[in-house]
């Protein structure tokens, strides 16, 4: 079932990821696909789309290819097509709505075409990623999912992936992901008086900065009748009324929810900022005092029961920061991610076996200019680390030390020193706003960009031989 409140921006398929094993912090392939009435979900900071290491090998068997078009000398087959439209399918969360069959074909090629078009447009613009970036990539996404890359490659021969295809796939889209990043953002221009009208008018900045929110869902199938409609609508009106007269709303999510990537923490999705919500959800309990129940909602997925369960408003509005240290081992074409993985497991028995303290071991072998200080790396406020840091070091108790850990810098050791939460200030308030602005205007001008591009570009439709 869809999670919406952790679920990205419904944006069209032209975002369209590599026939690859990479997942996770890209854009899923079904959350794509443009939905009318799909909710929106705001990220309060952009993040750039980062190569996910999470690992999904997935092979599809094709029995003959063509081309199907041709974009400033670039092909895309009959394949490239099928494997995209069988991705979507297979990785679209239960309840997801897709559209017709020949909708959808239609979407991925558009989307195919676009990502021809921009990769044409990078190899102009003299853009390259060489076989090294390529390599280190592959051998992180190997080393985080726990593989050597013999193991990689043979589960990938085992699903009847091509390696020599996966690497072309991966190339292109941190290729993609380098061009996006450099002519969308540059096109986007937030002013001060952007900022001051945002602080000053739009709800997101004006009421609250974050919201607990707790749901239940009832989902609808995506080809449910009108009367399955209305018995699980007339479901979801019992189910708020026992909420509203006082029944337990934690026990309600277990025995009822369908939801669950909520339904074992009684439904609760943590504090979130506004701009994480989906805006059904956020103008639902617009004005619902913590503890009180929206009216049900309709969303994409099906009829929801919401209860605020915290409120913080822009005047208490407070951060974590946390200061850790770390040791830093990168990897070389003569050393490996794996040889660097041995190599910083044996520093962490020293330091765990109370051989040798975290600082000396920092001082002795990191490779970062913390080094010198111990592995400390300061107080940090969120974002401040690329994600695949900071995902581990929120897992992090004061004092505990990760596991090895493989960022695009290298090999890291992680140990959380200690956490303290701190009030926004100001500049921090104007900053969070300019962030928010530019992930609405990302989409817009992306899009605007893309339909250039694809104006200017050579474009030859091939019929099925």
């Amino acid at each position: 079932m869809i999670d919406l409140f952790s679920m990205p921006r419904m944006r069209p398929l032209v975002h369209g990821l590599c026939l690859s094993l990479v997942l996770g912090s890209l854009t899923p392939a079904w959350a794509q696909l443009r939905s009318k009435d799909a909710p929106t979900v705001n990220p309060r900071i952009p993040v750039v789309g980062n190569l996910s290491t999470e690992l999904k090998i997935e092979g599809m068997q094709i029995t003959s290819d063509y081309i199907v078009a041709v974009v400033n000398q670039e092909l895309i087959t009959h394949t490239d097509v099928e494997k995209r439209i069988s991705r979507i399918q297979e990785t679209a969360p239960a309840g997801t709505r897709l559209p017709p069959p020949d909708e959808l074909r239609q979407q991925v090629l558009d989307a195919l075409i676009d990502e021809k078009v921009q990769v044409s447009q990078a190899r102009t613009l003299g853009m390259a990623v060489s076989d090294a970036e390529v390599d280190t990539a592959i051998e992180n996404i190997a080393a985080q999912n726990q593989l050597t890359l013999a193991e990689l490659r043979q589960r990938m021969q085992g699903d009847g992936l091509d390696f020599g295809r996966y690497r072309t796939s991966l190339r292109e889209q941190i290729l993609l992901q380098r061009l996006r990043d450099r002519e969308v953002n540059g096109r986007i221009q937030i002013t001060d008086a952007d900022i001051d009208a945002f602080i000053a008018s739009d709800p997101a900045a004006k009421n609250e900065v974050q919201l607990n929110l707790a749901h239940i869902l009832v989902a609808v199938p995506e080809k449910a009748t009108q009367k399955q409609v209305a018995a699980l609508l007339a479901k979801a009106q019992d189910l708020h009324e026992k909420a509203a007269r006082g029944v337990n709303f934690t026990q309600l999510v277990k025995d009822n929810s369908d939801d669950p990537g909520t339904r074992d923490q009684g439904g609760g999705v943590g504090m979130r900022p506004v701009n994480r919500l989906p805006d059904i959800f956020f103008k639902a309990v617009d004005g619902v005092k913590v503890g009180g129940l929206a009216p049900i909602v309709r969303s994409n997925a099906g009829f929801h029961i919401v209860k605020v369960l915290e409120r913080e408003d822009s005047a208490q509005a407070t951060y974590t920061q946390q200061r850790a240290r770390h040791i830093l081992l990168r990897t070389t074409p003569q050393t490996s991610t794996q040889d660097q993985l041995a190599r910083m497991a044996d520093i962490r028995k020293q330091i765990v076996g109370g051989q040798a303290s975290f600082a000396q071991m920092a001082r002795q072998y990191s490779e970062d200019g913390s080094g010198a200080r111990g592995g400390d790396l300061g107080w940090a406020s969120p974002g401040q680390f690329v994600p695949e840091f900071e995902k581990v070091l929120l897992t992090l108790q004061p004092g505990q030390i990760s596991e090895p850990m493989v960022s695009r810098y290298g090999v890291h050791l992680i140990q959380l020193i200690e956490r303290r939460e701190v009030q926004l200030s100001d500049e921090q308030k104007r900053e969070a706003a300019r962030a928010v602005l530019r992930e609405r205007r990302f989409e817009g001008t992306y899009e605007e960009w893309a339909r250039e591009l694809r104006a200017a570009a050579w474009i030859e439709m091939r019929d099925e031989p």
